[in-house]
């Protein structure tokens, strides 16, 4: 156990006694490493072990919270005193802690990250290097990272919620710059699980490596992309980061409680197609985003943002759920002990629809097919957008033509899900790290391949 559990029931008591309507502790020890491989040798290998709690706690809709890296009796007591000056009167008393059933069911955690040695993971990276650049003569850089880490938490609280869980991460990252002549571009794939070492082996990171290698080829002969509202097909994947920055965030109560998100006060309402049909949920195996017990301590769930269009249900923390009345979600999440839970994605996407990708394509006369999508900034309040094509090809007369580079999606997350007219059957999903109030946490984007009436295009050519 991160720590005992008669100095967690007497921290807990004492902040009731000083006046606080809710008590909260969460404890972590993080074991994080991550080895970077470039031209052909070591980058750099970092290592870390963190250890701490943090301390929440409620005076109506007042949120107070502090840490501490050495939690005893004292400094706990400390740490109380600190966020409530004066005692007030209060009758409130703890719940007794309900045990929770053991699961590991999300997770895979047969090779610990430490029980596999630097060499073999250096030998991984190096192999794959001398595969990367065996693909073409064209490969001038390969860039490979192995990241993992390990987080067990503790959670208990004054309503009785007392919870561990342990979270493995592995990722692998391929860069690969590919260069002809003056010309030079890049590739990147990233797959990450919560899994130990052993996803590593049974990733194909060959194919990740070869399928980077040949996006940056690809790109060496790219036109510059076309300027104009256009009809564009988002393609499946990391394609769902749109959704993720331009609604998803929208649609957290951290933003929808205090009526700054363009989805607040729409519940019921019919806000995009109705073959669009968008998921949050936290309880996909081995997916990066999920969570057996969010970091409030509430077992996650599988929650129908939007069905056929309609707006049925918001991402829903503790705190959100006091300030809104809608039900929690199982969405407390946080990046570490040093942050204060907020209502956060998990694994996010749009789910399937009917449709097949080479019919969609066929129904456009002139557009874009957005087959990659790179970064970008977005307003989470207005749900405006703009991001970066990495990668995309002319459509006309319903097929598919060049590949052209430099175009960006500009819009609104809100006129965006208007104008999605179909939705394909392919669903893929893809990692990525999502930042808001509570840090940094592992999330999950996704979707099949979406056809949108018309979307704003930033580019260098004229057709």
């Amino acid at each position: 156990m991160l720590l005992e559990k008669s100095l967690i029931e007497n921290t807990i008591s004492y902040a009731l006694e000083k006046g606080a309507d809710f008590a909260e502790i969460f404890v972590e020890k993080k074991f994080s490493q991550s080895i970077k491989f470039l031209d052909k040798q070591v980058d750099g290998i970092s290592s870390d072990l963190d250890y701490g709690l943090g301390l929440r706690l409620f005076l109506g809709e007042e949120i107070l919270y502090a840490t501490t890296s050495r939690p005893t009796e004292n400094s706990l007591r400390d740490l109380v005193d600190q966020l409530i000056y004066r005692k007030t009167n209060s009758n409130l008393k703890p719940q007794s802690f309900l045990a929770q059933p053991e699961s590991n069911s999300l997770i895979s955690l047969n090779i610990k990250p430490w029980d596999q040695s630097l060499k073999e993971k250096i030998n991984y990276l190096s192999d794959l290097d001398s595969f990367g650049r065996s693909v073409s003569d064209k490969v001038s850089q390969l860039q490979l990272s192995m990241n993992q880490q390990v987080q067990e938490v503790l959670i208990a609280n004054s309503e009785g919620v007392f919870v561990e869980d342990v979270r493995p991460y592995s990722q692998v990252i391929i860069n690969a710059v590919a260069t002809d002549g003056g010309a030079k571009s890049q590739g990147l794939e990233r797959k990450g699980f919560m899994m130990g070492s052993e996803l590593f082996k049974n990733l194909d990171a060959k194919q990740m490596t070869k399928d980077a290698v040949e996006q940056a080829i690809r790109l060496l002969s790219a036109k510059n992309a076309p300027a104009g509202k256009l009809p564009v097909i988002l393609n499946n994947g990391f394609g769902g980061v749109i959704f993720h920055e331009a609604c998803g965030h929208g649609l957290e109560t951290t933003s929808v409680a205090t009526g700054a998100s363009v989805f607040s006060g729409k519940m019921g309402e019919k806000i995009a197609h109705e073959e669009v049909t968008a998921i949050d949920n936290g309880q996909m195996q081995y997916e990066w985003g999920s969570l057996e017990f969010d970091d409030e301590g509430m077992r996650t769930q599988n929650t129908t943002l939007i069905e056929n269009g309609v707006l049925k249900n918001y991402i829903v923390d503790k705190m959100g759920a006091i300030k809104t009345g809608y039900p929690r979600s199982g969405s407390g999440r946080r990046q570490s002990y040093h942050y204060a839970p907020a209502s956060r994605m998990r694994n996010t996407y749009i789910a399937p629809g009917p449709h097949e990708l080479e019919d969609m394509i066929k129904d456009v006369d002139y557009g874009l097919f957005a087959q990659k999508l790179g970064g970008g900034s977005v307003d989470t309040g207005t749900g405006a957008y703009n991001f970066a094509v990495t990668e995309g090809r002319i459509i006309r007369k319903g097929q598919l033509e060049e590949t052209v580079k430099g175009a960006s999606l500009i819009g609104t997350g809100f006129d965006t899900l208007s104008k999605i007219t179909k939705v394909g059957k392919d669903l893929k999903l893809s990692p990525g790290t999502c930042g808001s109030v509570s840090g940094w946490v592992p999330v999950t984007v996704g979707q099949p391949p979406l056809l949108v009436s018309e979307i704003t295009v930033g580019g260098a050519a004229n057709d």
